[in-house]
């Protein structure tokens, strides 16, 4: 066995079921393991590397920060990094207030307190929040309570109180359990572990109207789904519905750890110093990394280049539906895509990776994709074509 596997093993927790493979650099939407062989890169990290490997510009960018010699100065002092990233998403989502942490879970954290002290200031009880069945907000005791899915949450119980669950896309469901105690309502707008499913507009619409009648936080989850990867800069801009504020990670930082949490101006003056804080959130590395992931949303080409790779890439998964009956739905925007199958996907995820090709499921038997979004048709046709063997030996 790989040496680094062997000592991996020794010395991490069990918590991860890990591939036998050893990254160890890459170069546009390719990485390379420890003997050089190379692999096509279908997970960027988890919907975390958008800008692929090697991009110079953000390498340039972390160098300039090491070469300043201040990555940190904490949040009692301004650091130009920071406020230039807030205001970038100011920009990107016409909303007012951010706060910087490090996470999706730490940001959807955020979000739960900021939710809970909203409904304080109408009434000592209204402090309920609903999320969606087949959720995911993360795994610390909050944004894990508010996840949707059991499995996440069956061996650590108690979970947080008076948060409630409606299946996704049910308005009838959710508007049954909203009460005078409601506080907000947490929606992703393409639920990611949740198996790559899209909201219903329509849904959402009567969402919103039902926030706005009873006084209660609309609050969209846009770890995943955000930062580009559906064609927009935020999944809810696909619709006419805004949130009044959001939660992002993942891709913000292209591999640099960061999350915020975004607030519009029903509720951006909710906290008070004191009330939250994050120790590392916005400093000049992670800010900086931010900066240059926010710059290519608001000047270049990237998001057209996303919607026009990404309409294809689902052609092409499409195709393959219609030939293999093990197919049974091709869904997503954008680069969020996934294929599910009519058996477990972990083989299939196993098999690609011995062709180049990596891969990552969205539950039992769903095959997510989340490319870089630098990705080239050419890279997606290599990417179709190895599924496309593994498909006809199923």
């Amino acid at each position: 066995m790989n040496t680094t596997i062997e000592q991996g093993q020794m010395a991490f927790m069990n918590t991860y079921a890990q591939f036998p493979l050893v990254l160890k650099g890459g170069h546009g939407c390719t990485v390379t393991d420890q003997d050089g062989k190379e692999y096509l890169d279908m997970v960027a990290g988890i919907a975390v590397n958008s800008l692929g490997y090697g991009d110079s510009e953000f390498t340039d960018a972390l160098k300039g920060v090491l070469d300043a010699g201040l990555l940190h100065c904490s949040n009692l002092y301004y650091n130009e990094q920071a406020v230039l990233a807030a205001t970038q998403l100011k920009q990107l989502s016409a909303m007012e207030r951010v706060f910087f942490c490090n996470s999706g879970t730490e940001a959807n954290e955020a979000a739960l307190k900021l939710a809970r002290k909203w409904g304080k200031q109408f009434s000592p009880v209204k402090d309920e929040i609903i999320t969606m069945l087949s959720s995911f907000h993360g795994r610390t005791y909050g944004s894990m309570s508010a996840t949707g899915q059991v499995k996440y949450q069956k061996h650590f119980t108690p979970l947080v109180p008076k948060i409630l669950h409606t299946p996704f896309n049910d308005f009838d469901a959710l508007s049954s359990a909203v009460n005078e105690n409601t506080a907000a309502v947490f929606i992703e707008v393409i639920q990611g572990e949740g198996g790559i499913r899209e909201i219903d507009v329509d849904f959402l619409r009567k969402v919103r109207s039902l926030c706005d009648e009873m006084g209660i936080l609309l609050i969209a989850d846009e770890v995943q789904c955000g930062m580009g990867r559906s064609g927009k800069a935020f999944a809810w801009q696909h619709t006419d519905v805004t949130p009044d504020a959001m939660t992002l990670a993942k891709a913000l930082g292209n591999g640099v750890p960061i999350g915020a949490l975004v607030t519009s101006s029903t509720c951006c003056e909710v906290f008070e110093p004191g009330d939250h804080a994050a120790t590392f959130g916005g400093n000049l590395l992670s800010a900086t990394a931010a900066n240059v992931i926010l710059k290519r949303l608001l000047e270049g080409d990237l998001l057209a280049h996303v919607n026009e790779v990404g309409a294809y890439f689902k052609s092409r998964l499409q195709k393959l539906e219609a030939r293999y009956g093990c197919v049974l739905e091709v869904r997503g925007k954008g680069l969020m895509l996934a294929i599910e199958l009519d058996r477990p996907a972990r083989q299939v995820i196993a098999d690609a990776m011995e062709k180049g090709l990596l891969l990552v499921g969205a539950g039992e038997r769903v095959v997510r994709f989340v490319p870089p979004l630098i990705i080239t048709t050419a890279e997606i046709d290599t990417a179709c074509d190895i599924l496309d063997q593994i498909l006809t030996g199923l």
